[in-house]
This record gives structure tokens, C-alpha cells and sequence, in this order.
């Protein structure tokens, strides 16, 4: 049984298929086996941080989160500017009523399930049986996000949060609503409740059904992953063979 000390563990990361997997196969094939090998760690910005900040406080997990992460306080002992702002954060998402209402929900609730074929696990932020599915977001902000190759993209379907609301609501299997908490890092932070419609839902469905087998048959070892050659991952890891065309790889 999947438990919060064991759903990210090693093995059940080779058993289980996710949202943030799928979603960083899309985004580069070598990376994510090499993550999910243990052989690689994406780095925790600071960015991430004040994320993860939010959201130890909504879980009830913030002692915690503060113990294994003492790089966010002075050497004071005070927490640092970015740190202050995730509290404001949280102080004014406390002043909503509706968003807090969204995120009453049972926290952090664990569920399997099987979608085409496999293995699937999911964490919702906030459960709301037979009602809605909740997940917290802090970000940036709210406006479009330019992504190579698409253009300008809302900020949820750039982040792959439609994709990310398909597998929540396929694994959970009662087709309940996907709502997006969200709040933003600005001087003055925004919140907003949005639902991800379902046509979004089922098209990215598609997307997961389409790809799927491949990605199955790379962390089965079947294939071998292609390297996007762009990310982190594969900057630290390339090799060079000699000289190519400085046109390679640009766009003319």
C-alpha cells in the first residue's frame, strides 16, 4: 500500500506511472529514466521552494518541511525574503472564504488505479468525495506562457495541468470536476478557483492514451529514451563526438 513516506520511492516510481512522470517523459525521455533510476535530481530552485512552502502548510506538514530544508532561513534564523512571501501567501489565501472552502477537503488523499493498461498513482491535494477533485498551484502568475513550437498557451495547459486533471480524474473514477486552487508569488499575490473544462480533460486523455505504451516500453527497458539534449539533464551528461554546424539546432 502507497503511503506519503513511500509514494515517491524508487521502486514504486518504476511501478507506477504519475502526472509529473508522464509529464517529464514529454518533456525529455532521458531525463525522466534517469530520474526515476535515481540517478538524477532535478535541482530545488528557490522558485520551487516557495511552492512547496504553500503547500507543507495546507498538508499540516510545515514543521517538517521547514526541518529538512534549513537553506530557507538566515543564519539568524529568520526566514528569508521569498519565505515571507509564501507566508503572505498563505495569509491571504486564509482570508478567502471560497478558496478556503475548496481546500477543506480530506488532504493529500492517495489512490491507485489502472488506466490503459497500467499502473497509476495519484496525491489530491484536497478530496472532496463524490464532489470535486482539488489541486493547489502557486505560480508565477496567471498570464499565458510562451512554449517552443505552440506559441503562447494558458498558463494550465502549458504547465500540463490538463493533462495532470485527466489522469486525476481517470484514476479516481468517479469523473468528479478538476479544480485548480491557484495563487501567485506577485508583489500583491492573486488567487483563483478554475475548473479545467472536460473537453480540455478529454483531449488530454488522448494525449496520455496516444504515448503511453512508449513510455511503458522505455522504463520496461525495451527502448531506448531519446535525449531532448536541451535540458539540464542532458547538458550535464552530453558528450561530444567533434565539430557540427553552428546552424545546427538553431532555428534560421
Amino acid at each position: 500500500m502507497l503511503t506519503a513516506e513511500t509514494y515517491f520511492d524508487k521502486e514504486n516510481q518504476m511501478k507506477y506511472f504519475g502526472a509529473s512522470q508522464f509529464k517529464a517523459f514529454e518533456k525529455c525521455e532521458a531525463a525522466a529514466m534517469a530520474e526515476i533510476r535515481g540517478e538524477y535530481e532535478r535541482e530545488k530552485t528557490v522558485s520551487l521552494l516557495v511552492g512547496s512552502y504553500v503547500d507543507a502548510h495546507f498538508e499540516g506538514t510545515l514543521d517538517l518541511f521547514r526541518a529538512k530544508n534549513p537553506e530557507i532561513f538566515t543564519k539568524q534564523g529568520e526566514l528569508k525574503t521569498n519565505f515571507r512571501q509564501a507566508e503572505e501567501i498563505i495569509s491571504r489565501l486564509e482570508r478567502d472564504e471560497q478558496f478556503m472552502l475548496y481546500m477543506s477537503g480530506q488532504p493529500q488523499v492517495i489512490m491507485t488505479g489502472e488506466l490503459f493498461g497500467y499502473p497509476w498513482k495519484i496525491k489530491i491535494d484536497s478530496y472532496h468525495e463524490e464532489m470535486f477533485i482539488v489541486d493547489l498551484k502557486i505560480m508565477k502568475d496567471f498570464t499565458p506562457v510562451w512554449v517552443d513550437g505552440e506559441g503562447k498557451l494558458p498558463f494550465i495547459e502549458a504547465w500540463g495541468y490538463d493533462i495532470q486533471a485527466a489522469i486525476y480524474q481517470a484514476t479516481e473514477g468517479n469523473h468528479l470536476p478538476f479544480i485548480i486552487a491557484g495563487a501567485t508569488k506577485e508583489k500583491v499575490p492573486d488567487l483563483a478557483l478554475m475548473e479545467v473544462p472536460q473537453y480540455k480533460i478529454d483531449t488530454a486523455l488522448k494525449i496520455i492514451e496516444a504515448k503511453i505504451d512508449r513510455y511503458a516500453d522505455i522504463k520496461a527497458g525495451l527502448i531506448e529514451p531519446v535525449r531532448c539534449e536541451h535540458c539540464d539533464y542532458c547538458k550535464q551528461t552530453k558528450v561530444l563526438t567533434g565539430p557540427v554546424p553552428y546552424t545546427e539546432g538553431y532555428d534560421e
